[in-house]
């Protein structure tokens, strides 16, 4: 199953710091046991522009569409056997501790 795991920001973080390189030896073992497809970071939420269509017309905003102290910052698609087994995943990634992840299941078209 594949999994989307958002990496954001949270106004309560864990007192621990990163450790350098961390995030590193996270995404090195998540690879060699082919559990991470891809991931990255995000630019800055204020260089984002939000996207609405209303009455046919397009409209563009700058940055995020509400205010808000969480961002996602980043983002990781998981290959994993099961919902627990991609939380785990989450629990060891660095932002655990800093910020939060939400990990969801892909959903495809043909499942209703």
């Amino acid at each position: 199953m594949r999994f989307m795991m958002f990496v954001a920001t949270d106004s309560n973080p864990d007192a621990k710091p990163e450790v350098p390189g961390e995030i590193e030896t996270w995404v090195d073992d998540l690879e060699k046991g082919g559990k991470r497809i891809t991931g990255d970071r995000l630019r800055p939420a204020g260089a984002a522009k939000t996207v609405r269509v209303r009455a046919g017309r397009k409209l563009v905003t700058d940055g995020p569409f509400t205010e808000s102290k969480e961002v996602i910052v980043g983002f990781d698609i998981l290959e994993c056997d099961s919902l627990d087994e991609a939380v785990e995943i989450a629990a060891r990634h660095p932002m655990a501790r800093a910020g939060r992840l939400e990990v969801r299941a892909f959903w495809s078209f043909e499942e209703e």
